[in-house]
């Protein structure tokens, strides 16, 4: 009986994935580099809009010009007096390698996250690999974290965030993939500087199907091999090009499982789907921060591939923005 590699997924999802796919590896090359020219043809992309759009405005900020840092503003369109909006700043996934804050499916998930959970949402353009590699989104991550810090955002955000009251001391992390990654390693440099962050406190940190690894192949690895979006090629491709020159996949970045995590580091979500080949690695992640002592939970999702979450035909990218809402709304600042 030939194994399952994946659920049913609805039509349109399957034509979006299909597309994804189809363009990131055309984009891929054997030499390690990726070919931005055709991605510029072929990657659906939104442009931010400061017109309100299903109760969302949208607006691009850059932060570092010489190294392309920039964020993506999410901001609800109807001011509340007295309200406090929590602050979601999100990673991106795309193996380090690919997509942006522009990439329509990233900016659909911004204004659900906004528009559904009320919040403001920061979605982060972090350097990409293999013209940057590691450490540069970590770099570019804490970054974005000081530059919030700094209390500049308001004047500088184009107007949408005019009436609204951020509450910096209620920031949650989320990411997916490679973002799920980035996310555990700000949330460390964050932690391990406590003392230095005036306005900024990460709540709490939600990893959407992370992107870690090792040299070893895990059962899922091998069962799933084959499964949607995420084959051992892709990742090891992606690795290779986001790694320093000559590292394996037991580097600290990848394989985060031998670390002792800071005092001050955040309580945690861990989300792993059925049909992901990375879920072993994902499962070892929430092990290894149990084990430390830390506040952390496992969802797990049955039916579901890897990226789930950014096609919102599947009914439980509606559900994982439910958790994230309840997650927000138990652990605000008082």
């Amino acid at each position: 009986m030939a194994k399952k590699l994946s659920p049913a997924i609805p039509f349109m999802a399957r034509l979006q994935v299909g597309l994804l796919v189809t363009t990131t590896d055309a984009a891929r090359r054997k030499n390690g580099t990726v070919n931005r020219f055709l991605l510029s043809l072929l990657e659906p992309k939104s442009s931010p809009n400061p017109n309100p759009k299903s109760g969302v405005k949208t607006f691009d900020l850059t932060i570092d010009p010489a190294r392309n840092l920039w964020i993506r503003i999410f901001a609800p369109s109807d001011p509340v007096e007295s309200e406090r909006l929590p602050v979601i700043i999100h990673f991106h996934g795309g193996g380090f390698t690919f997509f942006s804050a522009a990439t329509t499916p990233y900016d659909v998930l911004g204004r659900r996250f906004c528009s559904e959970i009320r919040a403001v949402v920061i979605s982060v353009n972090y350097r990409l690999a293999p013209e940057h590699r590691y450490p540069a989104p970590y770099d570019d991550g804490i970054d974005v974290l000081r530059y919030l810090d700094s209390g500049r955002i308001h004047s500088e955000s184009g107007g949408i965030l005019s009436g609204l009251d951020l509450d910096l001391e209620s920031c949650f992390l989320t990411g997916d993939s490679a973002g799920g990654n980035i996310v555990h390693h700000v949330a460390r440099r964050w932690a391990a500087d406590i003392d230095s962050w005036q306005k900024v406190k990460i709540k709490r940190i939600m990893a959407i199907q992370p992107y870690f690894g090792g040299e070893e192949r895990t059962e899922a690895e091998l069962r799933l091999e084959g499964a949607p979006v995420v084959s051992m090629s892709r990742a090891d491709w992606g690795w290779k090009v986001f790694l320093p020159e000559g590292a394996d996949r037991n580097h600290e970045a990848a394989h985060v499982f031998g670390q002792t995590m800071e005092k001050e580091f955040p309580p945690a979500i861990v989300v792993v789907g059925e049909y992901d080949p990375l879920q072993d690695w994902q499962k070892r992640y929430y092990e290894m921060l149990k084990a430390q002592g830390k506040e952390v939970t496992l969802i797990e999702y049955p039916d579901v591939i890897h990226g789930f979450y950014v096609f919102p035909d599947f009914k439980e990218s509606g559900k994982l923005i439910e958790e994230l809402k309840m997650f927000i709304k138990e652990n605000r600042s008082n």
